[in-house]
């Protein structure tokens, strides 16, 4: 951590602007106030001599009874599978009926992202809706620039999650039959975040009520809290032996590494998903288990605690810091360490700083070509996707042909396939993952299903 930031600086970290004052810490403090960085946030560094953490669910039951709030239930309609938590908590996770709240980064950047999970839950018969209306969690905004604030986010967090609750009504079917699934790791640790903060502040609920009371976003006057908050790795955790029973695809010789984001197991960990049966319960289990589940080899590596470099903040003010954490850190050291055919993450803003950076190696000496993707594109590709179409490996910047073949997938042909495909799209030919008309729940366009699909 640099100790000469803010007007006048003449350290390498000088770009935050005007509002930014020298820190003059001493190196000590300095390796304090970074050393999060490196810590290793496992079962056995949290649960040593710590005091145990509350579960804030307990208090929005207690809201619930008091009659302040009102709380959207996993039901039984939603198939949970329960999950435990880094204390052995159980966690509810929907698995079917569910609401797709999307990401803003995934959908401009990473379009094989969202389609993936979309695609893998055709391909298993999950009944989803996937509209329009929503926003983003705005979380990029506060993270990065520090303008947003708690009650803009809780806000924003709500009123969501009250669209998640009452969309099914367009389809003419109760209340609360979708739940919502987070797409974003960015997204997931804020909600997770904000909603303790609700749970906790009389004041914040009542800033927030008296906002989505103007905008119509109350359930019976009551302010509409999520029983769990729910993220697709955890989804694709659950659902990961029904995932290998479509595999097509042999993984046995992949040297896969993990990246797990920083927002998905260091904020409110306690939440998180850990598996006895997932490196002896001593990691955060999401992803890892889907890939070993699919027969992959997850390969240890000794940065594998380290944030991939983005940090909101970093990367726009200081995006060298950056593209030098992503490659020296994170990359480089899969790459030499591992021996890695692929790393796999979870997360919006990791895949994109892992995967887009590494160009910039090239200019001082250091390429080291790695391929980067979701977990769930990995998933969908061994499942049969196809990896234009489906998984838009195109989109991505490190290269993934070496890849492929190792996987047995004929890449040149699957190019040819979608060179093709593309001309039929030209033509007005194209084909959905989804009927676009059900993504159209109000307003202008909407066009009401038919009744047979309304009884579904």
């Amino acid at each position: 951590m640099t100790t000469t930031t803010g007007p006048g600086a003449k350290g390498a970290y000088n770009g935050f602007g005007a509002d930014w004052t020298a820190t003059k810490l001493t190196d000590t403090e300095a390796k304090r106030a970074t050393g999060w960085i490196e810590a290793k946030i496992d079962k056995r560094f949290l649960l040593t001599g710590k005091d145990r953490k509350e579960d804030v669910r307990d208090i929005m039951w207690q809201l619930e009874k008091d009659g302040e709030i009102k709380v959207h239930r996993v039901a039984d309609h939603n198939d949970p599978v329960m999950a435990k938590t880094l204390y052995g908590w159980d966690k509810k996770i929907p698995t079917n009926n569910l609401w797709h709240h999307k990401s803003c980064g995934q959908c401009g950047n990473i379009p094989g992202y969202p389609s993936s999970v979309l695609w893998i839950q055709n391909q298993l018969d999950i009944q989803y809706l996937d509209e329009t209306d929503q926003t983003s969690c705005t979380a990029w905004n506060y993270h990065g620039s520090g303008i947003g604030n708690v009650v803009s986010l809780a806000a924003v967090f709500l009123r969501n999650f009250h669209q998640a609750y009452v969309s099914a009504k367009a389809q003419g079917l109760p209340e609360g039959t979708y739940y919502p699934l987070i797409h974003c790791g960015t997204s997931f640790g804020n909600y997770k975040e904000i909603r303790g903060f609700l749970l906790h502040s009389a004041q914040l609920r009542e800033e927030v009520k008296a906002i989505l009371g103007k905008l119509g976003r109350l359930v019976d006057g009551k302010l509409l809290i999520p029983e769990e908050i729910v993220h697709y790795s955890e989804w694709l955790h659950v659902m990961r032996h029904k995932i290998a029973e479509r595999q097509t695809i042999d993984v046995s010789n992949i040297r896969a590494t993990v990246h797990p984001a920083c927002h998905v197991y260091k904020m409110v960990p306690e939440d998180v998903i850990y598996d006895d049966t997932v490196l002896n319960g001593d990691r955060v289990a999401v992803t890892t288990g889907l890939l070993q589940t699919l027969g992959a080899q997850v390969i240890d590596y000794s940065t594998w605690y380290d944030c991939c470099g983005f940090g909101f903040r970093h990367i726009i003010g200081e995006r060298e810091f950056t593209r030098s954490y992503a490659i020296d850190r994170k990359i480089k050291v899969a790459v030499e360490e591992a021996r890695s055919d692929v790393m796999l993450g979870h997360d919006t803003g990791c895949i994109t700083t892992l995967d887009k950076n590494q160009w910039i190696g090239k200019a001082v000496g250091k390429i080291y070509a790695l391929p980067v993707m979701a977990d769930c594109q990995f998933a969908a590709l061994t499942m049969g996707a196809h990896p234009y179409k489906l998984a838009q490996l195109h989109w991505h910047a490190s290269p993934f042909e070496g890849l492929l073949e190792k996987m047995g997938i004929d890449w040149e042909k699957a190019k040819d396939e979608f060179v093709a495909y593309l001309e039929e799209v030209k033509a007005g030919r194209i084909e959905t993952l989804y009927d676009p008309k059900r993504a159209i729940t109000s307003g202008p366009g909407y066009v009401k299903p038919p009744k047979a699909l309304q009884g579904a």
